[in-house]
Order: C-alpha cells, then structure tokens, then sequence
C-alpha cells in the first residue's frame, strides 16, 4: 500500500510539474490538472460557504479532482479577491464572493487590486434579496405612504442600513435622489445590532438582506415588509412589490454572488466551469437548499455575467459620486 500511494504521489507531481511548464493554451487541454481552490470571502457556517461547499462537492465530482474550499474572510470579501487576483490564471485557484469587492468597495477607497483589469467573472451563482421593513415605530402605511410622510417631515424618517457604503445605504441614497425626499440615515456595523434596535422601534425604516429570521419577524407581525430589491416578487412574500414596481428600478438592488478567477485564465476553462456550474445550479436539490436561505439560483453565460458586473460598477460608482458616500 504503502509503494502504490508512492507511486501515485510522484504520478501527482510529474503531471503538476509538466502542466506548469506548458503555455495556457496547452494547459487548458488537460485542465484540471490539479485540485482546485475555492476561496470564500465569507467564513464558515453563514449561508455563502454552505452554498459554496455544495457547489465545491458537485463541482468536484463533475470535474474528477477534489474542489477544496479556503475561508478567507476580511475587508468585506476584498481579502479573498485579492488572493486570488494575485494567483496564477491556470484555472486551479477561483473565489466565491459577492460583486461588492468588485463593483462597491473599488469607489470606496484604494484596493490592493483591480477590480476591472486583474479578476474576470467566471459564473453566475445567485443573488440575496433585500428587504425594505417597517419597524413598530412605522405603525401603518405602505412605500408611496413612507415617501409621503418624508416628503411632509423631511429628515424626521430614520433609515437604518448595516453600515456607511453598503448595499442598503446604496438603496437609499438611490431613492432619495430619485424621489426628491430626506430620509435621515442611520448605520449600523453589521446586522445583528440593526434586527435588534428595528424589533424595538429604534428607527422607522430599515434595508436588509433577506433571511429566515427577518422572514419570521415579518410574518409574526414584529416587522412589516413594504417592498424588496429583486428581480422579481419573493415566492415567501407574494404581496411585496420589488422597487422596480414601484418606479424604482435603478434602486432595485440585490446581492448577487458568483465565482471570479484572476484575469488571464483560458476561455475554454472559463467556458467549461461556466457550463458546470450553470448545471449544479439546475439541480433540484442545490435550488431547495437555496430557497430555504432566502437566496434565487441566478445561472448566466460568461458574456450575460460580465456585462452585468460591468454595468453595477458604473452604476455604483455613479451613486457613490453623487451622494459623496464615505466607508466606515
């Protein structure tokens, strides 16, 4: 036994070694050569790396080599991109993450990469909801009502997000360009802070991700869902608008997450971990697990995927600009 393992360890690193000595093109004929690195910009437990992990497994049996998942969580996923914008583009080394390190934190401030030059997207993998709430200290009306009431109290409204330059502060800078309205807001560090003070009516209105607890609050009547950043109503909540439908389409923000890869990778590799990846999202049992975390399998072509990353970063960038947002 122990001779055959030998055997098939030096089996393992003569094919390494001969793939690294080829040019791409050659390489990408015998991708993959090697395991593959799945790093996530998220840690362990929370909804991305366990839909990372699924996929990792999937993708791992389609592929024939082991898909190994590295957590590297940090600086709101910009430490994971730049591992793998520092990586070799052979295919081998790939991030899962959302597109805010790509299309968000770049007008920000200064990053150790860049976002449009040193990563290339890979493969859609789907997209987190955000909820617009009414907290207790709301007690009644729907959207056109809360814009209403900014517009004859301006600035008396408090709109809470998890933070400066987030997704949901994005969302309401958006609005009240779009809207002419004042809405005060307020930023929290995270979400957990933010669910607590909303429960008790600290703030009247809130942005946030949507997930089987806010769900919960929503339906036991401790929150009160007015409308959701989608690209359509959530089946859980039918009689929710998306900001779209209410006029609001340029503010219709969600979440969106795929898998990235450091610029220079062969197209037949990106085409073919595309194709994979769009066919493990098909699978009925990846699709149940993602409806069950509040999330909507997004599968694209490289070229639909692309075109979308490109078309959030000039979007955000222009709110950025206007809005002067600052990061925490």
């Amino acid at each position: 036994m122990t001779h055959r393992v030998s055997r098939l360890g030096r089996r393992t690193w003569l094919t390494t070694a001969l793939c690294s000595a080829l040019p791409l093109w050659a390489q990408s004929l015998a991708w993959p050569g090697k395991p593959i690195k799945l790093i996530v910009a998220y840690p362990p437990g929370g909804v991305s790396d366990t839909v990372a992990r699924a996929l990792a497994e999937q993708l791992s049996a389609r592929l024939g080599v082991p898909v190994l998942v590295d957590n590297r969580a940090g600086a709101g996923g910009s430490l994971a991109v730049n591992v793998v914008a520092k990586s070799a583009p052979d295919g081998h080394t790939l991030v899962f993450t959302a597109l805010s390190p790509l299309t968000l934190s770049p007008h920000l401030g200064s990053l150790p990469y860049d976002a449009m030059k040193d990563i290339m997207p890979v493969a859609s993998v789907m997209y987190s909801p955000v909820l617009i709430a009414a907290t207790p200290a709301l007690a009644q009306g729907d959207f056109k009502a809360l814009l209403a009431r900014a517009r004859q109290q301006p600035d008396a409204l408090r709109w809470a997000t998890s933070g400066s330059g987030s997704l949901g502060h994005l969302m309401l800078e958006n609005i009240r360009s779009s809207a002419q309205v004042r809405i005060t807001h307020v930023p929290y560090k995270g979400g957990g802070q933010q669910i607590t003070d909303a429960l008790s009516g600290q703030f009247e209105v809130l942005s946030t991700n949507a997930s089987g607890v806010v769900l919960q609050h929503i339906k036991e009547g401790r929150l009160r869902a007015l409308a959701v950043g989608a690209a359509a109503r959530l089946d859980a909540l039918p009689g929710v608008p998306t900001l779209s439908e209410l006029g609001f389409a340029s503010a219709n923000f969600s979440s969106r997450f795929g898998i990235f890869a450091p610029t220079g990778v062969p197209g037949t590799i990106v085409e073919k971990l595309n194709a994979q990846v769009n066919a493990v999202l098909a699978l009925p049992a990846l699709r149940e697990r993602l409806l069950a975390a509040e999330c909507v399998a997004a599968p694209a072509t490289v070229a639909e995927f692309a075109k979308g990353v490109s078309s959030e970063y000039r979007h955000m960038g222009a709110i950025v600009r206007e809005a002067k947002i600052q990061a925490d």
